[in-house]
């Protein structure tokens, strides 16, 4: 089973492209590390996985729950504590 799955998922807030074409899966009990320069788009693909941002265009899940039609659900099993 997949935990985390991502394809093409891009957000664009008029003219920014914030994140584009993230793909990857993550495999139950695997350990990710997700990494970029500032500006990436790394907050953006996790708001995204959250159901937080809506994504442009492309496809997550979580825990086999659709970020999109399934949000709250994927915010339950799930935390996030972002940096400020």
């Amino acid at each position: 089973m997949l935990a985390i799955t991502a394809h093409n998922l891009t957000r664009h807030y008029g003219d920014v492209i914030a994140a584009q074409d993230v793909c990857f899966d993550v495999e139950v009990g695997e350990v990710f590390g997700f990494m970029g320069h500032n500006g990436a788009g790394k907050t953006t693909t996790l708001k995204m996985l959250l159901g937080l941002t809506r994504p442009t265009q492309g496809t997550a899940s979580v825990l086999g729950h659709d970020v999109v039609k399934n949000s709250l659900e994927v915010r339950r099993v799930c935390g996030f504590l972002p940096a400020s």
